[in-house]
């Protein structure tokens, strides 16, 4: 089991994203993504402080050292405050739902970026295992309709969604991917947590200038005072900047970036039983299906 460290927290972290991704979803559609961006690095930035003074006796990440910060830093900024602001908007646009789906190009994007930056070359079973997950997970989102045409009928594919949402998506996949590898050439044996604190304390601090810039600190301060968004915002600060961030460094610090990323992108199809228990929403055969093909592509990263 110890071999498959990385896999594992890539499956953890795709657990902990499902869970932040529909507390912020929710939380963005009332009181806007920019406000729960930055209030949400701010609940971060406090968690890893205390948890790192008692597992470093430090509380903030002074020994990493200028190169490791450099490269930290950066990768904070393009996903957090890049990536996220445009998928954070995505989910207020066209949904979690179909925001993950988008983001389900990381792992192309990741192996790319890897090859580029790190000569990371993934195998043709880490190749197959992802093209089987990213199928999976297209049943599980996408659907086709009917569509008439006189004595024919057409099927065809289709979404519903606004390209600007799907755009959105899409840039948020690029910022987690790029900001992925970003996190491995800088963090290196280095604490995941220490690391991910490092990237929250400049993405908190990128936010914050693009608040003052756009001159909304009066809406940070209205959101603050929303109690069922605030309780959405800690939830979601929990299991994303926190626990999320932290097992997908964990994770790609112990396992390939590309494989890290696609095991991680199987959360539009957690995201199916909370849908079913909490949101009493019907699960249709092709979700299903969809479901059990994701699984079987992860099962391949172990063979």
């Amino acid at each position: 089991m110890g071999q498959y460290i990385g896999e594992i927290a890539a499956l953890l972290t795709a657990v902990f994203w499902t869970v932040t991704s529909m507390s912020f979803e929710s939380a963005g559609k009332k009181i806007g993504s920019l406000q729960v961006n930055l209030i949400r690095l701010v609940f971060a930035f406090f968690i890893y402080g205390a948890v790192n003074y008692f597992r470093r006796g430090m509380m903030l990440p002074l020994d990493a050292g200028t190169e490791r910060w450099a490269w930290l830093a950066l990768s904070g900024l393009v996903g957090f405050v890049i990536g996220d602001l445009l998928l954070f908007q995505a989910f207020v646009v066209v949904g979690a739902r179909i925001a993950m789906l988008i983001m389900a190009l990381t792992p192309p994007i990741t192996a790319f970026v890897s090859w580029l930056m790190l000569d990371e070359v993934l195998s043709l079973m880490n190749w197959l295992g992802m093209i089987v997950t990213l199928t999976g997970i297209s049943i599980v989102i996408l659907k086709r309709e009917k569509k008439d045409e006189g004595p024919n009928q057409k099927r065809k594919i289709t979404t519903n969604y606004s390209i600007a949402g799907i755009l959105l998506a899409f840039g948020g996949a690029v910022g987690q991917g790029v900001g992925l590898v970003l996190s491995k050439k800088g963090m290196g044996e280095y604490d995941a947590f220490a690391a991910s604190h490092i990237r929250v304390i400049t993405g908190m601090a990128g936010f914050a200038v693009l608040i003052l810039l756009t001159k909304r600190y009066g809406k940070i301060w209205k959101a603050l005072h929303h109690k069922s968004a605030m309780k959405r915002v800690a939830l979601g600060s929990v299991f994303g900047p926190f626990l999320g961030v932290s097992f997908s460094l964990l994770a790609i610090q112990h396992t390939q970036a590309g494989i890290a990323a696609t095991i991680m992108s199987i959360v539009p199809v957690l995201i199916i039983p909370p849908a079913i228990f909490f949101f009493h929403e019907k699960v249709n055969w092709k979700e299903i299906i969809g479901a059990v093909i994701t699984v079987g592509g992860v099962a391949i990263f172990f063979l």
